[in-house]
């Protein structure tokens, strides 16, 4: 096999926030050079985040990759060059009824329900507003979750104080069959998606797609809902400042993110893997 078809045969999928960006959200200039490198030899590098594709467009466009992404935590694969998704995995019915009846046992809270198309936020929207700002993403107020249209809900992120949030996440987790998983992103939030869907198995999910084996894909990320994908990969990587459970599961430890991670880990990967 020539070094070409080495690289081709090879995905590897990063976090955009903390990993790929810096802490202040920008692109080190030292990343962008080692993935145009690792593109031109024919590798396959994407990003697996929880921003939905209206967020994660000005980060993916950015970069020299064509490869579909994982997208609102792995509940959906996008095609940006075609502008759709190719796979989608949203939360069941029952999940959705049991997020309703967590969310009115806890109505201080922000609920905002990601669908394919729109993002709607259910509450008073003090929590989330910021977040929509941020990003500069459309979305909906709807005070009562009970309005949002049914079906197609890739994810839900619960905002507001810690100990709310934390109250909530237990409420769910009680809940015999709940028809959904709960990941922590921050303490001031969570996020609920559909059932064994994650980063890891989006990812595992389009190498399938794409013909690559698992014994060939890599993945590097920086926190907690980044576990599920580090366990899935064959090539695990973080940051430095990543916590230590994260730690124990890297094969590699690259730098602090605002130095060029994602470049540290290709670099390892062209030095160890091929």
């Amino acid at each position: 096999m020539d070094l070409k078809s080495k690289y081709a045969s090879w995905l590897v999928a990063s976090d955009i926030d903390g990993t790929l960006n810096n802490k202040k959200r920008k692109l080190p200039e030292r990343n962008l050079r080692a993935i145009t490198d690792f593109v031109s030899r024919g590798g396959h590098f994407t990003l697996a985040s929880s921003r939905n594709p209206e967020s994660m467009f000005r980060h993916y466009s950015k970069l020299p990759i064509h490869t579909p992404a994982v997208v609102t935590n792995g509940a959906g694969i996008y095609d940006f060059t075609k502008g759709d998704y190719i796979y989608y995995s949203p939360i069941s019915e029952k999940g959705m009824e049991n997020i309703i009846k967590v969310r009115k046992r806890f109505p201080t809270l922000d609920a905002m329900v990601f669908t394919k198309d729109n993002i709607y936020i259910s509450g008073a929207g003090l929590w989330s507003v910021i977040y929509v700002i941020v990003d500069r993403l459309t979305h909906r107020f709807v005070f009562d979750i009970e309005k949002v249209p049914k079906g197609e809900w890739g994810k839900v992120i619960v905002n507001g104080p810690p100990w709310r949030v934390s109250e909530a996440k237990k409420k769910l987790k009680a809940l015999p069959d709940n028809g959904c998983d709960v990941v922590v992103t921050s303490p001031f939030s969570i996020e609920i998606m559909p059932e064994k869907v994650n980063k890891g198995s989006a990812v595992l999910k389009l190498a399938e797609i794409m013909g690559i084996d698992r014994e060939k894909t890599a993945g590097i990320g920086d926190y907690y809902n980044d576990l599920d994908m580090l366990k899935s990969v064959s090539v695990p990587a973080c940051c430095g400042q990543a916590p230590s459970k994260l730690k124990s599961l890297a094969e590699f430890v690259a730098c602090h993110c605002n130095k060029g991670a994602v470049a540290d880990f290709l670099e390892y990967l062209e030095n160890n893997k091929f």
